[in-house]
């Protein structure tokens, strides 16, 4: 891992569990996901992936990144296959990081996306985060919300 990283190490790894959304313009809804950072060997960056599958197994969204430590906080880069993109400012503090956007570009086809925060949190082996927004007219508020949990490795691998 490359040195930088160190204020980052916390996040490395992969976690799933259960999540939840909701926004005045759609019904609630469950989700599963899994959510993978990976450091490259000898880069100063976390490689960020993010998938979620509904109720029923199906498909609902992806998202993939990157993540990396600046002082005095980190950058966070993600993009999205709906057309958002966006590039956030985090403030880490011990294990927690709290993200505001710099910047939310969209394509012309893409929902009207124009304010995100995110909010994570680790504590041993569970991250806990929370995502608001404000989109579509609304006013900012939370969006999604998750519980994840740390997957193990099998030690004969």
């Amino acid at each position: 891992m490359h040195p930088d990283l160190a204020p980052l190490a916390f996040l490395i790894g992969a976690w799933s569990g259960p999540g939840r959304g909701r926004y005045p313009t759609i019904e609630a809804f469950t989700y599963t996901e899994r959510v993978a950072f990976v450091a490259p060997a000898g880069k100063p960056f976390l490689a960020y992936s993010q998938t979620t599958r509904g109720a029923g197994g199906d498909p609902l969204h992806s998202e993939t990144g990157y993540l990396r430590p600046v002082a005095p906080g980190c950058e966070f880069v993600i993009a999205q296959p709906t057309g958002i993109v966006e590039v956030h400012i985090g403030v880490i503090d011990g294990t927690a990081i709290r993200f505001h956007d710099r910047r939310v570009a969209t394509t012309p086809t893409a929902v009207e996306v124009t304010d995100v925060e995110r909010q994570l949190r680790v504590d041993g082996d569970v991250l806990e985060y929370e995502l608001l927004m404000t989109a579509v007219g609304q006013q900012h508020q939370i969006h999604l919300e998750a519980t994840l949990y740390r997957e193990t490795v099998p030690e004969d691998r």
